[in-house]
């Protein structure tokens, strides 16, 4: 009896181990050449690692402003004109791209990301006009059109409003662009951890951590009886079955 206590206790902690799951804010600019590197070179292949552990929110504002005049919603932005229309393409494409019946695998959360990771690296190249659709088409998103269109229209500028909103509440004017925020809350050390290592600081928020973090300098020496635990575990239960 007893061993079999042990066995469903550890089916259930092979089970449950590293699943906790973190909500992360990134705030960003869609022209700024440090988003750019932040999202092409940390989040997006962390995100991608960590998928199961990840609770995503972006925020494209950055250090914006805007005013309004009646219904109207007028922006100055971080790095001139072309990023006020930049932003409005992300959160349009936050608002409208859903997933497909051909990729049944892949979440409108992956392709929104996957989107945002092109158009981050496509804008830095300075080659034409802001990717939507050149985007679009290597990431295979169907509501481009939709996308643009709402960029250009007053709804864009709504959505783009309420990141602004979203930004302001978090910090205002922002310190530094990109700005993540662990459960929607600044920390300035975390801040410091997560542009030099998203990887770390993700892993530091993550309780218990999943198996992607035990390689990690700082996992590597300590490992807690939890970890322990499920590792005889697994083992036993790889015997067994």
């Amino acid at each position: 009896m007893l061993f079999k206590s042990f066995l469903l206790l550890s089916v259930f902690a092979v089970a449950c181990y590293g699943q906790s799951k973190v909500p992360v804010y990134v705030y960003y600019e869609s022209l700024c050449p440090d988003s750019a590197r932040f999202v092409n070179e940390q989040l997006y292949p962390v995100a991608k690692t960590f998928k199961k552990n990840l609770e995503l929110h972006l925020v494209p504002f950055g250090k914006s402003t805007y005013t309004t005049q009646g219904s109207e919603v007028m922006f100055t932005c971080h790095h001139g004109e072309n990023e006020c229309y930049g932003n409005k393409v992300h959160a349009c494409a936050i608002q409208h791209i859903q997933g497909n019946s051909y990729q049944p695998n892949i979440s409108k959360e992956d392709l929104t990301l996957d989107y945002v990771n092109c158009l981050m690296h496509r804008a830095q190249l300075k080659d034409g006009a802001f990717p939507t659709k050149r985007c679009a088409d290597e990431v295979k998103i169907d509501q481009w059109q939709a996308i643009m269109d709402c960029a250009n229209s007053t709804e864009g500028s709504q959505l783009l409003k309420q990141h602004g909103d979203m930004t302001n509440k978090l910090q205002s004017p922002l310190k530094s662009v990109p700005t993540v925020a662990f459960k929607q809350t600044y920390d300035d050390e975390l801040q410091k951890l997560s542009v030099s290592s998203f990887r770390h600081a993700l892993c530091k928020n993550l309780s218990p951590q999943p198996v992607e973090c035990l390689d990690l300098p700082s996992a590597a020496t300590v490992v807690s009886s939890f970890g322990m635990l499920v590792a005889v575990a697994a083992t036993l239960v790889a015997r067994l079955f």
